[in-house]
């Protein structure tokens, strides 16, 4: 079998304990697309050559059927063809491979999924531990080794402190100290880029596009656990964020490209402007941003985006302020794109400007994954200082802006997740959500091509 020194490493480490009936646990950390799941198929495809005259049951879950489940079935079956067993292997009941005697079990770790009464008298893996209840597997999954002591493998790739693959590593990394036997694995980005080439470019563009600090690269290639809870900028990051720019009322520049997100608040019961410093009161904010197309070094696309104004309303009427906007992005600054807050109350305000502007308008609806991909997004355009604030003014505006940045916080969930936001004990957080939708307005432009004709 054609596998990487650290691939084949934990291979070893695994089938000792199985063949000496060791019946050990396993946590497996290795980079993203840095060959887990080869190496769980390859585990698997032995598995079965060396069982399948003797007979057993190998058990592998995920969190979902659809598609992790159905990929790692897929990913076996081309593996026993690779090998010269096709024609030899057959499927049971859509989610069993069975060769000869032995099986190969794949179910989902879902909360709703049914799994009790399933063995794994030769070895159970979870996939993408860090993804899998802790409750459903205490239950439902662990159980399954029990009457043969099975060996189990975790694997994944860190993401928070609560996950059920750390606490199964932290687990290990006692073990170890105890009696020096080797039960947890990590391989970062580093690890797997000795010997890909390839995979070294594409991670230190990933790098580049993210920035080092950025959760996704930090959980996903150098497999460092985010602590939940805690600050969503940093103070390098807000630094990062300042700007040379002056505030402007109007376009500097008629031709420039401008863009608006737009962080709608619910109507309060009497009309009228409010102070920013009663932070008890939700607002309506826009942000709006010139944006500059450029090339790094690489020659890849940049958008540079340069905030230059804000607007805000407190316990204004929908209805007045509709036409204000309207001025506002049509008339004064000639967006390009506007990003704008759906949910709820600001779902007639967005069908509203939509009629009046057109498609240069989109609704954004937040839900738990769009809200994360607009964190995301934000925290990627900070780290690449790809966003830029007008410089500091001591307006009402700029200090409220300020105070949202430096108090924000982030929760990571399932799944490679997180909220971002502020705690409401402190204030709001409209400030912060404008300025996440204006990168998103941002991302949705495309650089001007010149056309013309060769004569």
């Amino acid at each position: 079998m054609n596998l990487r020194p650290y691939q084949l490493a934990i291979a070893r480490a695994v089938l000792d304990s199985i063949e000496n009936r060791r019946g050990l646990t396993f946590s497996v950390e290795i980079a993203r697309q840095g060959g887990k799941n080869e190496l769980s198929a390859h585990i698997e495809l032995l598995l079965l050559t060396m069982f399948m005259a003797r007979g057993g049951s190998a058990v592998k879950c995920s969190p979902t059927f659809k598609p992790q489940t159905i990929i790692s079935m897929l990913r076996l079956k081309q593996r026993l063809d690779d090998f010269g067993f096709d024609g030899l292997w057959t499927t049971e009941m859509g989610y069993i491979v069975r060769l000869g005697s032995a099986r190969q079990v794949f179910l989902s770790a879902e909360e709703t999924s049914s799994v009790v009464g399933h063995t794994a008298d030769i070895l159970l893996e979870i996939d993408e531990s860090q993804d899998v209840s802790k409750d459903k597997y205490t239950k439902e999954f662990r159980p399954m080794a029990s009457s043969t002591n099975a060996t189990t493998v975790h694997y994944g790739t860190t993401w928070d402190d609560a996950t059920l693959l750390e606490e199964i590593k932290q687990g290990n990394l006692e073990l170890e100290k105890q009696d020096g036997t080797r039960r947890h694995f990590r391989c970062d980005w580093q690890e797997v880029a000795k010997y890909n080439p390839d995979y070294l470019a594409f991670v230190e563009s990933e790098r580049a596009r993210l920035g080092a600090d950025h959760p996704l690269f930090l959980s996903q290639y150098a497999l460092l656990p985010i602590r939940s809870g805690g600050g969503f900028l940093s103070r390098s990051q807000i630094a990062m964020l300042q700007g040379t720019q002056p505030r402007l009322r109007s376009p500097a520049d008629r031709s420039g490209i401008y863009v608006a997100g737009i962080d709608m608040a619910g109507e309060a019961e009497v009309s009228g402007e409010l102070e920013l410093t009663v932070r008890g009161r939700d607002a309506t904010v826009i942000s709006i941003a010139e944006v500059n197309f450029s090339a790094d070094a690489a020659g890849f696309k940049q958008t540079c985006i340069n905030v230059v104004e804000h607007y805000c309303w407190v316990g204004k009427k929908h209805p007045e302020l509709y036409r204000q906007m309207v001025d506002l992005l049509k008339n004064t600054w000639a967006c390009s794109r506007v990003v704008v807050d759906a949910t709820g109350v600001g779902e007639a305000v967005a069908s509203f400007l939509r009629a009046a502007l057109g498609n240069r308008v989109i609704p954004f609806k937040f839900t738990q994954s769009s809200k994360s991909a607009l964190g995301f997004n934000l925290l990627a355009a900070v780290n690449a200082g790809r966003l830029k604030l007008y410089s500091g003014d001591g307006s009402a505006d700029y200090r409220e802006l300020m105070f949202e940045l430096e108090r924000a916080r982030s929760t990571c969930r399932p799944n490679q997740s997180i909220n971002f936001y502020v705690d409401p004990c402190e204030g709001h957080d409209d400030y912060l959500v404008s300025l996440a939708l204006c990168v998103e307005a941002a991302s949705r432009l495309s650089p001007r091509q010149a056309r013309g004709m060769v004569r």
